[in-house]
């Protein structure tokens, strides 16, 4: 496996072997490369074998695990924690297993966290990606309590706070996140209004259009009734080119990455400080947007920022 200091790289193994290919001996290879013949050997047989593909890492699992817990062991800890919803203490002394067994088998079967599981049924929730950028678009509106002027109750005090807040009202931040790249769109409004809801569609097309996804496929919503009847909201679906979804009612599992999405903007703009006026949270959406987009990790795009997926593949679809 490389690491930081490795003498070859993939592409330090190719240069190797087109060295020794070209006539030069394999201990004067081995030489200048810093390494010792019977490495340089070993590259040079791997790639003779298999082609460019010998040249890659191989894993370093074990061929055979002897001492793996049994498959039907492994399935009855499946059992008691998708029907029992029990952690590893609690399973290890019903099978007689330590708790660290347990965790492993868990973990290997993606059942570690409760998280994983839809809570009533206790089936993995199956985690999916669209192929390509625009083929589906989450879209979702989170309803945040207004800030007075002078600040909330994060400023001044739970029972100051909230006498001052009861008659402010609420902002409805409506968000579009593509399914494949996770490009985050936001925009604050009053409202949840049909109007509000199509206007927001166009300008988050346009967004992504800019940023290279020059369609959108399908938009996938919750049942609100906007999305449902709402006639201009078809309307400009068509317009579009594109294909509504509803998500099953009360499996928000389904519109995970916007729901995610809704849980990062809370956490890292609407509550990461206490803002003094409404209209302070409402400046900072745009820096938090551009932080999200342009900057910040992703894990599940290899901890890169969504603009690099961007860049990557959505000029291979425009």
């Amino acid at each position: 496996m490389s690491h930081r200091n490795a003498r070859l790289t993939v592409h330090g193994r190719r240069l190797l072997v087109e060295r020794v290919s070209s006539g030069r001996p394999v201990a004067h290879v081995a030489a200048e490369m810093g390494i010792s013949r019977t490495t340089a050997h070993k590259w040079v047989r791997r790639f003779a074998a298999e082609g460019d593909a010998g040249l890659h890492d191989r894993s370093s699992r074990p061929r055979t695990t002897p001492h793996r817990t049994p498959a039907a062991t492994e399935a009855e800890v499946c059992r008691l924690r998708q029907e029992r919803k029990l952690g590893p203490a609690r399973i290890g002394p019903i099978l007689g297993l330590p708790a660290s067994t347990v965790h492993r088998v868990l973990t290997r079967n993606r059942l570690n966290r409760l998280a994983f599981l839809d809570r009533p049924t206790g089936q993995v929730i199956r985690r999916y990606e669209r192929e390509r950028p625009g083929e589906l678009v989450h879209i979702d509106v989170k309803k945040l309590g207004r800030i007075p002027d002078g600040g909330g109750h994060k400023v001044l005090g739970r029972q100051a706070g909230r006498a001052t807040r009861s008659s402010m009202g609420f902002d409805y931040v409506h968000s579009a996140v593509d399914d494949h790249t996770r490009l985050a769109y936001s925009e604050i409004h009053s409202d949840e209004k049909v109007a509000t809801c199509t206007a927001f569609l166009l300008r988050a097309a346009a967004f992504f259009q800019a940023h290279g996804i020059s369609r959108i496929e399908r938009v996938l919503t919750d049942n609100a009734w906007a999305y449902r009847k709402g006639l201009a909201w078809k309307e400009a679906l068509a317009h579009l080119g594109a294909t509504g979804k509803l998500t099953r009612a009360y499996r928000p599992q389904t519109n995970g990455k916007v729901e995610r999405f809704n849980r990062t903007l809370i956490e890292e703009w609407a509550y990461v400080r206490a803002y003094t006026s409404n209209d302070e949270r409402t400046a900072a959406l745009d820096d938090f947007l551009h932080s999200y987009n342009y900057h910040r990790c992703h894990t599940a795009l290899g901890g890169q920022p969504p603009i690099s997926r961007v860049n990557n593949v959505a000029g291979q679809y425009s």
